[in-house]
């Protein structure tokens, strides 16, 4: 059976033929995410506990780490879930489903991360893993996320239509550059800022190992719409791109409302609107990647610290106390 080029089709159920490569790119990607091997569980989480059961942290410290793992607990499984339930689907490359199949179990060593700092920390659970329904602002971003996974999960959804074809783009778009791309970055800011005061390094430590696997699904995701775009050169109308506009300017208006509920008093000599600043450098970025026009104007980078901890080629080995080099680019310019 010839390979074909085609990146997206009906055909759910075909053999992954990998070979001959048409589409390098997406494997060169997994071979990259392949070589991002870690485990939340071989980082230490003694001076995080230590310090946790101190008074070294304030109430409004506790808030937002509290209020991070929450929002992470939902919105991870969201992404896994959209990924083998609605992206693997239809996204039938057989170069591109292996690198979706990596990212999955990426997405679970997130989940991971979030259950292994409850656990170390004795968070009240309920509290956690309840914030999706409890916490007005991140019920209101997983709502957002659903609504989209859940119009792609329909039963008369059509990939070979113009529309079924623009419904995935307007799904990868959600979960690759709105959620991973732009959702994630505040909470990923906030908790880094503890290890610039020495604070929860067991924390910083997996923040860190899961900013360089999302780096890498940001990069991915962002390749995978630019090649539907050019297979499919009809889809991307202007009435299209006006939508996805608004779509990302409705998501920052809830990712302001989440800066402001998690941060109301500041930490750490930072406040929400240097978060909220952040975000809207970072979705300037992400519409750059898009080709789009940036949407804030005389926006800097107000964490110029946060390119310097992502840099890709100095990662702690878990096993070796020393800098190790890894065969991944670094994304240093995005952060």
């Amino acid at each position: 059976m010839k390979k074909t080029n085609e990146i997206i089709s009906d055909k759910i159920a075909a053999v992954n033929q990998i070979l001959p490569h048409t589409n390098k790119w997406a494997w060169d990607l997994f071979i990259d995410g392949a070589a991002n091997n870690w485990m939340p569980t071989e980082i230490s989480m003694a001076k995080d506990i230590e310090q946790w059961k101190s008074d070294l942290l304030s109430e409004d410290e506790r808030l937002v780490v509290k209020r991070c793992m929450g929002f992470f607990a939902g919105s991870e499984s969201l992404v896994a879930n959209n990924l083998l339930l609605s992206i693997f689907k239809y996204v039938t490359d057989p170069e591109c489903r292996q690198y979706i199949l990596r990212q999955a179990y990426e997405e679970s060593l997130h989940n991971l991360t979030v259950v292994y700092c409850c656990d170390s920390l004795n968070l009240d659970v309920d509290e956690v893993y309840q914030a999706y329904n409890s916490i007005p602002s991140i019920k209101a971003k997983d709502k957002f996320l659903m609504n989209i996974s859940t119009d792609i999960n329909r039963p008369d959804f059509n990939i070979n239509t113009l529309e079924g074809k623009r419904e995935l783009l307007r799904n990868l778009i959600t979960f690759y550059v709105i959620c991973e791309g732009i959702f994630f970055f505040s909470g990923f800011a906030m908790l880094l800022s503890f290890n610039r005061q020495n604070k929860l390094p067991g924390v910083g430590e997996q923040i860190q190992y899961t900013l360089r696997d999302e780096s890498l699904h940001i990069k991915f995701g962002m390749s995978l719409i630019s090649h539907i775009r050019s297979d499919n050169p009809k889809l991307w109308t202007k009435a299209f791109e006006q939508e996805t506009l608004e779509h990302i300017e409705t998501a920052m208006e809830l990712e302001v409302a989440y800066a402001r509920e998690v941060l109301p008093n500041g930490i750490l000599g930072l406040n929400s609107d240097m978060f909220i600043n952040y975000v809207q450098y970072i979705a300037n970025r992400r519409l750059e990647g898009l080709d789009l026009p940036a949407a804030y104007e005389d926006v800097q980078n107000p964490f110029p610290w946060m390119s310097e901890i992502i840099d890709l080629e100095k990662c702690k080995n878990f096993f070796e106390t020393r800098v190790t080099e890894y065969s991944v680019g670094t994304l240093q310019d995005d952060f």
